[in-house]
């Protein structure tokens, strides 16, 4: 009987100590789970919360280019979601002339734009990029079915017509340059640029002649956002 009971004990506090370790190492394993997850979460909602930033500051970017619609010189085109003049500013085939029939209206737009851009909230430190959008008509003809066809070789987008489109945005920001139509540095950038027969949303078939013209584009640098604590 003694030494059964002396084989019990032994045995039990063994079995004790290995229910011990194992409930132990159970424990450390759903005390890591659980931080895992809850550092899961909080990331999670780290990046919800710059998210929700990043809309907001966009909404009121938003919201604040609206100021820039003025029958007079800007209108939003909804189908392309861009700002463009309310008035056409046409070039001759091949001409990167600005015409002077255009002019004085483009240097009011410009003006405008100016006075519109410096309004926007000056307490926060955001970029903007003015790119002012060259473009050019490509050929195309009118079929019998009503269609229109633009398959020819003159319509190779190469370095002449890249050239050309960025000829004609030059000339525009030449001529607001000319009249001391200033946007600050570094709060606004503009860049004359050329997109030649490219470019996203343009006019096609019976008004592809409308290409030859130029847009405006205003859009926030991501980058300075990022610097409101809003990344992407």
């Amino acid at each position: 009987m003694k030494q059964s009971k002396d084989f019990f004990w032994p045995s039990y506090v063994d079995l004790m100590t290995a229910l011990f370790l194992t409930m132990l190492v159970l424990f450390v394993l759903s005390y890591k789970l659980f931080r895992d997850k809850q550092a899961g979460l909080e990331q999670a909602n780290a990046r919800l919360e710059v998210q929700l930033k990043e809309k907001k500051k966009l909404d009121e970017i938003k919201e604040a280019l609206q100021k820039l619609e003025d029958p007079r010189y800007f209108i939003y085109n909804k189908d392309f979601k861009r700002y463009e003049l309310s008035f056409d500013v046409a070039f001759d085939s091949n001409s990167p002339v600005l015409k002077e029939e255009y002019k004085a209206r483009l240097i009011s737009a410009g003006r405008f734009l100016v006075k519109q851009l410096s309004a926007l909230n000056k307490a926060d430190s955001i970029q903007y990029l003015v790119v002012i959008e060259g473009r050019t008509a490509r050929y195309n003809t009118r079929l019998p079915n009503g269609t229109y066809s633009y398959n020819t070789p003159l319509n190779y987008d190469g370095a002449a017509t890249r050239q050309l489109s960025y000829l004609r945005a030059l000339a525009v920001y030449q001529l607001w340059r000319d009249a001391d139509i200033e946007f600050p540095a570094p709060r606004y950038e503009v860049v004359p640029a050329g997109s030649g027969f490219g470019g996203v949303n343009r006019y096609r078939d019976a008004q592809e002649e409308l290409n030859k013209r130029f847009i405006i584009q205003i859009q926030p640098k991501i980058g300075s956002i990022n610097g409101q604590s809003v990344r992407r």
